[in-house]
């Protein structure tokens, strides 16, 4: 054994900076439920009332006094130095308290409204759709356990992808038996649950319509793979019929749904709550943050007499207070810390992409977290907390904070243009094609290549993917 001296460098994060980066990485919406979370949790904190933001209310009286600050940051900020530890606490809580009495009611009505529009939809799963239809048949206890098993194991879009035979197994059940049950469960509503295949699927679609033995039908059966890749030519020579036909078949099949599971599962509905606001007042982009609803905390009074001089309060008593006077103010700290990061970060996007604000998705400018982070001050993993899942409202419409952030293709001049922009180019050219020519990969590339972009066809089929575009040939009119 070798004992000696070795210098390591550790990076360790107290409890207010790590509580002040989890809160820089709420959404608008979590952030309202931390808050609440810590009401209710410490009993030195309390709401103010609307009525601090939208004046006076009816009926009160003009000389009516001011409001004192909620806390201040200043003291805030004086009470988080390390090397204020004995602290005064007689005279910061004669400093920080707010005589205004004020409840929480209006609070939580306003969230239990939230919950209710961030809820939406009632919920219904696939499973408890089919599971209602499947015990309203006359069945026997066997084949009751039996498609509870098949219908719990369907995927989101309604298919089955582990194979009777291991569902059988695992049941100690014969797979004949395992087929019997999933051909009831194929009767269920949508038509086309319960397949092992999307064929299987379009099939049990076209049976339940009466059109079993159908050209569609038969084309899905027998030529899937001539389907798929549209060989119009091999179709009309093996099936023996003319191409309006098979124009006829493609579009019923066109119709059906290859993941009718889908149409049924009612998942959650979230809407889009901006984190920030961008508006432009005479001719200047104005960046505010959506906090209007989230509410103004300050510490309650009535804990006022515990730390005050004279107070009979036990020393337990006092360090409780004291603690949860400590996290108050951690809180209201790492909020405002995170107001303010947003904000910069939010402002300096709207300087660089203004040519984008103005002039729409052409303009918009590439754009990475260190750059970003070079001129707000912070480190770019902050800059990614920022942007994480929050959303900025903007004349040009609602956007995600990372839609801003982009990679660049390179020009003959020496300029670059974000990756978006060409895509959305990409996408023009492609609509303004024929539906009976479409242009082919290597056309695009040469367009592109003509208006100065530096790109090769393999970026281009790259971007076409991204964008849910199909090659040329799918894209044909037949």
């Amino acid at each position: 054994m070798e004992f000696g001296l070795h210098t390591r460098l550790d990076i360790k994060l107290n409890p207010q900076l790590m509580y002040a980066l989890k809160l820089l990485q709420y959404t608008t919406l979590e952030l309202a439920q931390e808050v609440k979370l810590q009401l209710e949790e410490n009993p030195l904190l309390e709401t103010v009332g609307d009525d601090l933001e939208t004046g006076a209310g009816e009926g009160e009286p003009d000389d009516a006094e001011p409001e004192e600050p909620v806390v201040q940051m200043e003291t805030v900020a004086q009470e988080l130095k390390p090397e204020t530890r004995d602290i005064d606490w007689d005279e910061y809580v004669n400093s920080s308290m707010n005589t205004e009495q004020n409840s929480r009611e209006e609070f939580e009505k306003k969230e239990e409204q939230n919950l209710l529009d961030r809820e939406g939809k009632s919920g219904t799963t696939l499973e408890q759709h089919l599971l209602e239809q499947f015990y309203l048949l006359d069945i026997s206890n066997a084949d009751r356990t039996v498609g509870e098993y098949l219908i719990g194991s369907l995927e989101d879009t309604g298919l089955l992808t582990a194979a009777p035979e291991e569902i059988a197994s695992e049941l100690g059940v014969e797979p004949s038996f395992v087929e019997r049950v999933l051909g009831m469960i194929q009767t269920l509503e949508p038509p086309g649950v319960g397949a092992r295949t999307i064929p299987e699927c379009l099939l049990i679609q076209l049976r339940a319509v009466g059109q079993g033995d159908s050209l569609a039908a038969v084309m899905i059966e027998r030529y899937w793979g001539d389907l798929c890749n549209r060989r119009v030519a091999v179709l009309k020579k093996a099936l023996k019929v003319e191409q309006e036909d098979i124009q006829e078949a493609l579009q019923t099949i066109g119709t059906l749904n290859p993941h009718p599971g889908r149409s049924i599962s009612d998942e959650m509905t979230i809407p889009i709550l901006p984190d920030l606001v961008v508006d432009k007042v005479d001719g200047e982009y104005v960046v505010t943050l959506n906090d209007r609803h989230m509410p103004r905390l300050r510490v309650s009074r009535a804990y006022q007499g515990i730390l005050s001089r004279g107070s009979h309060a036990t020393d337990s008593e006092r360090d409780y207070v004291r603690k949860k006077l400590k996290d108050a103010i951690w809180l209201v700290s790492s909020i405002e810390q995170r107001r303010s990061t947003m904000l910069k970060v939010m402002s300096f996007i709207v300087k660089a992409q203004r040519e984008f604000l103005d002039k729409g998705l052409p303009h918009l400018k590439p754009m990475i977290l260190q750059e970003v982070a070079d001129q707000v001050g912070v480190h770019p993993a902050t800059v990614s907390r920022v942007t994480q899942n929050k959303y900025v409202q903007t004349p040009r419409g609602v956007f995600a904070l990372k839609y801003f952030f982009d990679g660049s293709i390179s020009t003959d001049s020496g300029d670059t243009l974000s990756t978006k922009a060409v895509r959305d180019r990409l996408a023009k050219f492609i609509r303004e094609e024929s539906p009976d020519d479409p242009r082919s990969d290597e056309t695009l590339t040469g367009m592109l290549q003509a208006e100065g972009l530096n790109i090769q066809r393999r970026t281009v089929a790259k971007y076409r993917g991204e964008l849910g575009i199909p090659t040329a040939r799918m894209r044909k009119r037949i």
